[in-house]
């Protein structure tokens, strides 16, 4: 910047300045002065700083982590913890303090001695009463923000200028990870009745406010986004947890601030845990993609909402709703109110016919959201919404006006009994929702969480694994309304989200648990842990749904599968990986010495070279192999660790080949003893003679006995041009190996 401008320009410019984590800085630039920066010589690299965004109490009972649960072998003398003294740093939209989710509790003892963190005031947040012994620790970043943005508004309460959350979503993960205990909590006073609590309720919060409310959404810079992961990893935080992204096309990975700050923050021994992001159910839209983080995707939980519904005819439907008192109104069909009957503003024409009724729309092939409908009849006077949608892709949410959710087929009874009213007005009877808990088939797969395979490394397997994210109850603000919209002035200091964004804090806080029994592990082997004990079957024992679609769950679905607490605890094997490993990884994606660089946190015990060192992607010891493109035999090598109590050992291998392809593993079986912790295997996939052209599923299992080590397996062969020749069929019999 000196050759442009004078120096107090260029304090000026200067946004943050980056000391802990590595060293940089943010800067408000033109693209000539950032060219003749980047062809600086002490300069590794600069890269644009981009706007991304947010991702949208009976759960951890549903995963079998109850208040009072225990490891299952008695000889385990595992003992456990509910992330005791753990720190865990949420980059979000701040914190609502005065919630009982994070209320002071003299039984967590005094903050741990390793935090060297601060709670920063600001816009009514002051830190003598806002911090304690549970919420340690606050910091805000908005000057990225306000470069891109203008001037934060503050006026009238549309943000605050502190760590305090004005969007609500921040409070609502924080308490889904971390939060206390706290009982009789509801949606207003009746739904989802029960103690409210984090999956690692004694650990200690500290809140990084990076995300910002503008146009109804959060927003959060990539040069704030830095900032916080630099600072919290000087603060002492063991496990970070970021629900935000941005959707493909993907920056590279050493220009994107959250895998930059995650790689500091592995080579420092912290997790950190991402929403895979709300762009289901096409393929590849995953988020979030490194290696070195935990990638979660959502599905469902065994909670629903029921709602009955009595027409006049007296036939009666059972939808679903967050409907808090009964209603009985006229009913209307969308045609009535709605130039061509489909549900939104724009088509908008007859007011008078909406008036006071609850009116039937129906998604139109998707291009109607229940929440646009539900404000496109709130516009025309409407009293309600009964909304009908494919049953792959419903999904309960508060949309202010009372709305109900039904599939296609009860909606089009709905429409029936309407249009054969035509001389009598048609009445309906729409009773207050209950709340149902043993719902089957549960989990599913969200119809919006994104899928995989990356679009950056396709052989790393992503999302890595999938947790509970629709209908998740939480911690609200209660100065925020449950929708955020500007029409609704509800308050509630509980509130229903929705969204990959809630299934990111589910696996924090099963990782603050992990950390807390296993100071030592990795970060990598915290994955492996929570990805090779991960199930695939729902509680039918059936192969879990993938909402939005009419198939079973696959692997770019679920990852390796539902997170599984108590057996992550205790996975048997694991398979680990140091920050050499990964820079092996980022030199076989193409990515220069001086990309690679750009990456690293500066340490002289590594070695950032790339001679001699690139490894391919499907290379890397990850708890799952990946080949999107196998034409010819290929063998790939895996090192697995023990990590269970029983020291001498021997575990066999199972293995499910995918369709169209042989696989076999060497050895076959794998011996373990005081003295040998660790042993390789080698995995060969022998590709069919003819191309399927699309991607199968298969799995090795490793088993002692007692732990079952699953390993996801998948494979494209296409070892033919026309992938479509020869194509085998579905059903064909699968290649099940047991050594």
């Amino acid at each position: 910047c000196s050759q442009y401008c004078r120096p107090e320009e260029a304090r000026q410019a200067i946004l943050y300045s980056y000391s802990y984590g590595f060293s940089g800085f943010s800067a408000v630039l033109n693209s000539t002065q950032a060219t003749t920066l980047s062809e600086t010589e002490e300069v590794i690299s600069v890269f644009r700083s981009r706007m991304l965004q947010l991702h949208t109490t009976r759960s951890w009972d549903f995963m079998g982590l109850s208040l009072h649960s225990q490891m299952e072998q008695p000889s385990s003398q595992m003992h456990l913890k509910y992330g005791d003294d753990v720190i865990v740093g949420i980059l979000d939209t701040g914190v609502w303090p005065e919630s009982e989710s994070f209320r002071d509790d003299p039984h967590l003892g005094p903050v741990p001695s390793s935090w060297r963190g601060t709670c920063v005031g600001g816009q009514q947040f002051d830190p003598a009463t806002a911090c304690n012994r549970k919420l340690i620790g606050a910091r805000y970043y908005l000057a990225g923000f306000e470069a891109e943005t203008g001037l934060l508004n503050t006026s009238g309460g549309a943000e605050y200028r502190s760590a305090r959350d004005r969007v609500g979503h921040g409070t609502h993960t924080a308490s889904t990870a971390v939060g206390a205990v706290s009982p009789n909590a509801s949606y207003f006073g009746g739904l989802g009745r029960g103690a409210a609590r984090g999956g690692a309720p004694r650990a200690r919060l500290a809140v990084y406010k990076v995300c910002w409310f503008k146009d109804l959404t959060g927003r959060c810079n990539d040069a704030d986004i830095l900032a916080a992961f630099d600072d919290a990893l000087h603060d002492g935080v063991h496990v970070i947890s970021a629900s935000l992204g941005s959707p493909p096309p993907l920056s590279p990975l050493f220009a994107t601030s959250t895998e930059v700050g995650s790689f500091h923050a592995m080579q420092l021994g912290v997790s950190t845990v991402f929403s895979a992001g709300n762009d289901g159910p096409d393929a590849a839209m995953v988020q979030n993609v490194s290696p070195w983080g935990v990638t979660v995707a959502a599905s469902t939980i065994d909670r629903r909402f029921p709602t009955v519904i009595a027409l006049g005819n007296n036939a009666s439907f059972v939808g679903e709703g967050f409907i808090v008192k009964d209603m009985k109104t006229p009913l209307v069909e969308s045609t009535s109110v709605f130039a061509d009957g489909t549900c939104s503003l724009d088509q908008l024409v007859n007011r008078t016919a909406a008036s006071g009724k609850i009116v039937l729309c129906f998604s139109t092939m998707g291009m109607v959201s229940g929440e646009g409908a539900a404000l496109a009849v709130y516009a025309g006077g409407g009293s309600g919404v009964i909304f009908a949608d494919s049953s792959s892709r419903r999904s309960n949410q508060d949309n202010f006006l009372p709305t109900v959710h039904v599939n296609l087929r009860q909606g089009t009874h709905i429409l029936n009994y309407i249009q054969s009213r035509s001389r009598q007005r048609p009445t309906v009877h729409v009773s207050a929702s209950r709340t149902v808990v043993g719902s089957t088939p549960a989990p599913a797969i969200a119809y919006f969480s994104s899928r995989g395979p990356s679009s950056i490394s396709p052989n790393i397997l992503k999302p890595d694994v999938t947790a509970p994210g629709v209908n998740i109850l939480a911690a609200w603000p209660p100065k925020s309304s449950p929708t955020m919209l500007p029409l609704d002035k509800r308050s509630t200091e509980w509130n229903f989200d929705t969204g990959t964004s809630m299934s990111c804090p589910h696996v924090t806080g099963i990782v603050a648990i992990l950390r807390s029994v296993h100071p030592t592990w990795s970060p990598a082997a915290v994955k492996s842990a929570l990805m090779t004990t991960a199930y695939v079957h729902d509680d039918t024992s059936d192969a879990m749904l993938a909402g939005g679609t009419q198939k079973a769950a696959d692997a770019f679905d679920t990852g390796a599968g539902h997170v599984d607490p108590l057996p992550a605890l205790d996975p048997g094997l694991v398979y680990d990986a140091d920050a050499r490993d990964h820079v092996r990884f980022l030199c076989g994606l193409g990515y220069t010495e001086a990309q690679v660089r750009q990456m690293v946190l500066p340490s002289p015990a590594l070695d950032t070279s790339c001679a001699g060192g690139a490894i391919g992607d499907a290379d890397l010891n990850y708890p799952a192999i990946v080949l999107p493109e196998l034409r010819v035999v290929v063998t790939v090598k895996r090192t697995v660790t023990n990590v269970g109590l029983q020291r001498e050992t021997v575990y066999h291998a199972t293995v499910i080949s995918p369709q169209g392809t042989h696989v076999e593993v060497w050895p076959p079986a794998l011996a373990f003893s005081p003295r040998c912790a660790r042993a390789e295997y080698y995995v060969t996939v022998t590709p069919a003679k003819l191309s399927r052209g699309r991607y199968d599923f298969g799995e090795i299992v490793w088993s002692d006995g007692y732990h079952r080590v699953r390993t996801p397996l998948v494979v494209r062969v296409t070892n033919l041009p026309d992938a479509g020749v020869g194509a085998q069929p579905t059903n064909q019999h699968r290649d099940t190996t047991e050594y």
